[in-house]
């Protein structure tokens, strides 16, 4: 039963009870980028000489490196998007091949002899077709007097989400003695289609100022510790049971234990 609008405090939060909330307040139109399409490329590059390639990419190889000892893992990812293209289908017009190229970036940090942190920065360009996505043009032609943002609206129809990890990071030595990293990345990449449209939607009105910042006191350690339970002391045992706990799965017969359980040490 939905409870009434005078007993209804709107916040965020998450709707845990299914038909409990009230009726909204308002129907409002609110403009917002909306996503009529889009799709994963999951990817899991090594370094190779040559063009690049659904697996491989010549860029994952670093510059010379000053005396590299131990790879420590790769940091801040980035990706950019230079251009795309669209090459409506021939038989759909509604569907279009895009052609993404864009930029992954990051770090490599790594150790080298004197014990000393190093880093060095990848970029790798890649390019990247997606065979069929519904990605239509915006009907209405946009203007707006902001300043803050200068790029123009009919390039935000396409937007990329990078969630990307260094997989492995080797040395390398060439002929002339020089020491080189390569990695491996492996990166999940959703492209999206976006318009900015006018929806509308069911509200409450505005969201309502939130509570104070709670500060959280300072506490003797001596005390937390004193008042914290003590520590098992000993890991957890990982045994195998002695007896089959469902007889009906197992062949080994309840009322033949000797001959059945025997240890082959």
């Amino acid at each position: 039963m939905a409870i009434p609008n005078n007993h209804f405090s709107p916040r965020p939060g998450l709707i845990n009870k299914e038909g409990c909330l009230p009726d909204p307040v308002e129907l409002v139109c609110v403009e917002i980028p909306k996503v009529f399409d889009q799709c994963l490329i999951k990817r899991c590059l090594k370094f190779k000489e040559g063009p690049d390639t659904k697996r491989s990419d010549e860029e994952l190889r670093s510059n010379p490196l000053p005396c590299p000892k131990m790879f420590l893992g790769c940091r801040d990812f980035n990706i950019r998007l230079l251009s795309f293209d669209k090459i409506p289908l021939r038989n759909d017009d509604e569907y279009s091949k895009v052609i993404i190229n864009f930029v992954i970036s990051f770090y490599a940090d790594f150790v080298d002899d004197n014990g000393v942190n190093q880093s060095e920065l990848f970029e790798i360009n890649r390019t990247e077709t997606i065979p069929r996505l519904y990605c239509p043009d915006s009907i209405a032609k946009i203007s707006s007097t902001c300043e803050s943002n200068s790029e123009d609206f009919e390039s935000d129809i396409l937007k990329l989400e990078l969630v990307a990890d260094c997989l492995d990071g080797n040395f390398i030595e060439d002929c002339d003695g020089d020491m080189f990293l390569d990695v491996v990345i492996g990166f999940h990449l959703i492209v999206k289609c976006e318009l900015i449209v006018q929806l509308l939607i069911p509200a409450y009105g505005y969201c309502p100022v939130p509570r104070p910042c709670k500060e959280i006191p300072t506490e003797d350690p001596c005390k937390l510790f004193n008042s914290s339970p003590a520590p098992k002391f000993y890991p957890d045992q990982k045994l195998k049971p002695l007896f089959p706990t469902d007889y009906q799965d197992s062949a080994i017969s309840p009322f033949n234990y000797d001959d059945d359980f025997n240890c082959d040490c």
